[in-house]
């Protein structure tokens, strides 16, 4: 059963977004009442949710300034993939069972999708693809609090803009990410659990894409 979301949710849920998205720069201001108008709600929601979003270290609240998007550290971004690694190879190991033919079908289709994204340089496309990739097994595996656990914590991983650099960097990185997304695929349609689990901790959450911001 879908867990009730108040007003307070839907907020902290859209800033979420907005910093996953790139819309919302490390170290930018929280302006309340665009918010207030652009959600068409009272500013009392929308305080709680800067509060528990500060609380959970994705703001910061600075005196006379009010609240910003907090810039990670290379530590802090280092912790935060290792975390997330153990719980999304969690998650993945429990959808493994749930997840039907359409299922990994759809999965396919992104992967192929953001193929040609990153083949034309199309980045911001390959980020919506690949998320919904990872939602796909997300949203199968039967845990709710896992899930609201994972994306609470991939909303303080600061989305930057690629870089579509002279030297292809930038494309040679998402293309070895996105075999990795092929592997995992692989696993699934194997029923591999404990190899998914190993291949997500190990391999597809590492410091290695931390450096180069790219949200797996």
């Amino acid at each position: 059963m879908e867990k009730f979301k108040s007003l307070k949710d839907h907020v902290y849920d859209y800033i979420a977004e907005q910093i996953l998205e790139g819309n919302l720069a490390p170290e930018q201001k929280i302006n309340e009442s665009v918010i207030c108008e652009k959600l068409n709600i009272s500013r009392t929601p929308v305080r709680e949710a800067l509060i528990q979003l500060s609380s959970e270290g994705v703001l910061k609240n600075m005196a006379r300034k009010g609240f910003v998007v907090k810039a990670l550290t290379e530590r802090e971004v280092a912790e935060l993939y290792s975390v997330i690694g153990v719980l999304d190879g969690y998650a993945a190991r429990l959808a493994l069972d749930n997840l039907t033919e359409k299922d990994r079908a759809n999965m396919s289709f992104y992967i192929e999708s953001m193929d040609l994204a990153i083949r034309t340089a199309n980045f911001e496309m390959y980020h919506i693809q690949q998320l919904a990739f990872h939602n796909i097994y997300l949203k199968e595996c039967g845990n709710a609090t896992l899930i609201d656990t994972i994306e609470k914590m991939k909303s303080k991983l600061l989305k930057k803009s690629y870089v579509d650099d002279p030297d292809g960097k930038t494309k040679d990185i998402l293309m070895k990410t996105n075999d990795e997304h092929k592997e995992i695929l692989r696993l699934f349609e194997q029923k591999d659990g404990d190899g998914l689990f190993k291949y997500l901790l190990e391999v597809h959450w590492t410091q290695a894409y931390a450096e180069y911001d790219a949200i797996i």
